[in-house]
């Protein structure tokens, strides 16, 4: 991958930036809206998307969006293999809602901040009283209606193996008794987007000299949690991403 000094101190900048601005904005819009909680989802939706939206273009990446993305019918868990951090804005531009994250994400500069005003879930992967916790928090979000994005490999990888998924989420939507997307994940070869073993500020000083990146993102039919089984859902989720990222891949 070319890096390009000169993208950096614009990007960076930019990022700051853009998430400086805009969420003291959606602070005081939501504290000035009515309606309930239906319509302040509504409106973190289009701020958080607006964010998404704007950090994409600010670090060139273009995303393909293959596959309908379902009608809102009521809550839904997302879930996807998790490649890098541009994932979160990924997600959040193209199925709005919120997103569990590792519980450190909370600590970063400047989109810490950012995370925990609009309603992020986080979770200290080696704490089972924190995994419960965020269980608990993600069926209560979902069974209001909400969206939920999940990396349920736990982490991110580099390749486009998709690693064991974790339980957690899918007995949250069992709990709920919203259906599960599926949805793969795959970066054009060579483009660098890959978090792993990187600090995030280390992460953030390569993407901003990085060029442009493609990626396609492909989405699948929704899974039903009639049967009741997280594992058996979890199962089926793997398989469906699993498939989704390889077609994604011969896309890409």
């Amino acid at each position: 991958m070319k890096f390009n000094p000169v993208r950096k101190p614009v990007r960076i900048a930019g990022f700051g930036l853009i998430t400086a601005t805009l969420l003291p904005l959606y602070v005081t819009r939501d504290a000035m809206v009515g309606g309930g909680p239906r319509k302040r989802a509504e409106l973190r939706d289009r701020w958080t998307g607006r964010w998404a939206r704007s950090l994409l273009r600010l670090f060139s990446v273009h995303p393909n969006i293959v596959g309908a993305i379902p009608p809102r019918a009521g809550g839904c868990l997302v879930v996807a293999n998790h490649r890098s951090t541009i994932d979160i804005a990924l997600m959040l531009s193209t199925f709005g809602g919120c997103v569990v994250s590792r519980a450190d994400l909370s600590q970063w500069p400047i989109i810490g901040t950012a995370a925990k005003k609009v309603g992020t879930l986080f979770v200290e992967r080696s704490s089972k009283q924190s995994g419960a916790q965020v269980i608990r928090r993600m069926a209560a979000r979902l069974a209001s209606g909400d969206v939920v994005s999940l990396f349920p490999e736990g982490t991110t990888f580099p390749d486009d193996e998709v690693r064991p998924f974790s339980r957690g989420g899918f007995v949250a939507a069992v709990r709920a008794g919203v259906p599960v997307l599926p949805v793969g994940i795959a970066y054009e070869q060579g483009s660098g987007a890959a978090f792993v073993d990187e600090s995030f500020m280390e992460h953030l000083d390569r993407m901003s000299k990085a060029p442009p990146t493609k990626v396609t993102v492909c989405i699948g039919d929704l899974l039903p949690t009639d049967d009741g089984r997280a594992a058996t859902l979890a199962t089926r989720a793997h398989e469906a991403v699993s498939d989704l990222v390889k077609k994604a891949r011969s896309l890409s």
